[in-house]
């Protein structure tokens, strides 16, 4: 394990993260020890070092004592930044979205998922050429040849970088058509299409599992799974066919390369005939990832796909949080959709979950409109349920 510093800058905008618990869980995933926590703020990011040469003096100073070989940023840094910054503290210095890759490199297993995982890297590495190959380049002709130095080393990884953009690009294509056929044939069969979608590591694949009585992988960690599995969901006797798809999770600043990278992947979330939108109850910050979800959605044109919401991980819940009632209605973005508490570990609210989805495909539509007190029970909000 890398021993590492991690820095956050409070530029005022919501949700900040003061202790940084996120940018550790995803510097452990990534194999790496946090041994210490910056944090600063700022108005705005300086343009040089990003959080200024004091910080970086005590960044590096901090570093030094601690024995740290790399530097994380939990914002994302230009390229000159990183570059400034790299020279500044004398360490690798990282941001956010490049350590969001490495992570999807590392966990990318199906053919789809490691094109989607390298076009997304190609596109970042080319953002972060910097002039560091003078010594390679190319030398002009012989004596008495015009003109300055041939073609230098970082036009040939641009270069290089471009080609290796298209094929991929190319090879996604394929694989996106592929994915298309197999929908068809699911269109074709009449099968109600539902998609599981939520924040990383809110049990969308133990979930899964439970549901459709498979063996994907599932573990307590970020990005556990990266690559789309779909199963038959069977919802009774005489229920409509169904299928259940698995997706990788979303998470804060989830890179826009890796969002336009995943388009395959999250393509079933887009064709879904409804969504399984999966939220951790036990984590106290779930409204930030409930809206951060909401987002990557309404970006990838999934957001008017009806919703049921699914607080899973209701084991993990102090018994006065407890719910009194598995079943009731939640607002999202004005409007008002079934939620079902559940424990995608220990089988509970999954019976429920069942018979919704099981209503659902039926009808091939999910209640989502008025809350009405005379229809439902209300329950109180989750933390204040006796």
């Amino acid at each position: 394990m890398i021993p590492a510093v991690l820095v956050g800058v409070d530029l005022g905008l919501p949700h900040f993260d003061k202790d940084l618990e996120e940018l550790g869980l995803l510097a452990q995933t990534a194999g790496l020890t946090p041994v210490a926590r910056v944090t600063c703020k700022r108005k705005a990011p300086d343009a040089a070092l990003f959080v200024g040469s004091g910080k970086a003096d005590e960044i590096k100073l901090l570093a030094t004592q601690l024995g740290a070989m790399e530097v994380l940023f939990d914002q994302s840094l230009s390229p000159a930044q990183q570059r400034n910054l790299e020279r500044h503290l004398e360490l690798p210095v990282n941001d956010r979205t490049l350590l969001i890759l490495e992570i999807f490199a590392q966990r990318a297993r199906s053919h789809e998922g490691k094109l989607q995982v390298d076009l997304a890297r190609l596109q970042y590495l080319s953002t972060r050429l910097v002039r560091r190959w003078s010594h390679l380049e190319r030398q002009t002709g012989g004596a008495g040849v015009r003109g300055g130095p041939g073609e230098k080393q970082i036009e040939l990884d641009r270069r290089m970088i471009g080609e290796s953009i298209k094929r991929t690009k190319e090879r996604l294509t394929k694989v996106k058509r592929q994915r298309q056929t197999q929908r068809r044939q699911r269109e074709r069969r009449e099968a109600f299409n539902i998609s599981l979608v939520g924040y990383t590591n809110a049990g969308k694949s133990t979930l899964f599992n439970a549901l459709v009585k498979a063996r994907a992988y599932a573990a307590d960690q970020l990005f556990a799974t990266l690559d789309t599995t779909t199963r038959q969901l069977y919802l009774g006797e005489g229920a409509r066919l169904a299928s259940l798809s698995d997706t990788v999770g979303f998470i804060r600043d989830l890179p826009h390369g890796l969002i336009d990278a995943f388009q395959a992947t999250l393509q079933e979330a887009v064709d879904a005939d409804l969504l399984l939108h999966v939220v951790d109850a036990s984590n106290p910050g779930y409204p930030e990832q409930i809206a951060e979800v909401q987002r990557v959605l309404a970006e990838i044109g999934a957001a008017d796909i009806p919703q049921i919401i699914v607080f899973n991980k209701i084991d993990g819940l102090e018994m006065e949080r407890r719910p009194l009632h598995l079943q009731d209605m939640f607002e999202i973005d004005g409007q008002q959709v079934q939620r079902v508490f559940a424990s995608a570990r220990t089988g509970e609210g999954v019976p429920a979950l069942r018979q919704l989805l099981a209503e659902a495909a039926r009808s091939a539509t999910v209640i989502v409109g008025d809350y009405s007190p005379e229809s439902h029970e209300a329950v109180p909000e989750l933390g204040t349920i006796r």
